[in-house]
């Protein structure tokens, strides 16, 4: 029986999701990867990060549309991926960067707040000036 054409029009949107979700992860991927590493340990990585990403993607599909995996679902996976890596990747990467950057002072401003205390407390019990 073939499938309604809500059901192909849902298969296509969640492909289409699914390649921007990976090029999502490769954006962070990237942040995170650093540079002044031996190409083994890259090459081990890039393969680990795949992995996950195959894994994250296929359990997205399985609770989208049931894991349905056609050659279309991978030609829009793919086309998608491209088109968001080109066009969208350099925004979103600034953005991306943008909100580690944020959420690393604000960890650090509330770890010196935790911490503060913590120094007043002992330089008073160690007579420490």
């Amino acid at each position: 029986m073939p499938l309604s054409l809500e059901a192909q029009f849902n298969i296509v949107l969640y492909s289409i999701l699914s390649g921007i979700l990976a090029g999502i992860l490769f954006d962070l991927y990237n942040i995170i990867r650093g540079s002044k590493i031996p190409k083994i340990i890259l090459f081990i990585e890039d393969i680990l990060f795949w992995i996950l990403t195959a894994i994250i993607i296929f359990t997205f599909l399985l609770y989208t549309n049931y894991a349905f995996l056609g050659p279309y679902v991978y030609i829009f996976m793919i086309l998608t991926l491209i088109i968001y890596l080109k066009l969208i990747s350099p925004k979103v990467l600034k953005l991306e960067l943008y909100i580690i950057s944020k959420i690393g002072k604000f960890i650090r401003i509330i770890l010196k707040n935790i911490i503060y205390p913590i120094k007043i407390i002992y330089y008073g019990i160690s007579g420490k000036k």
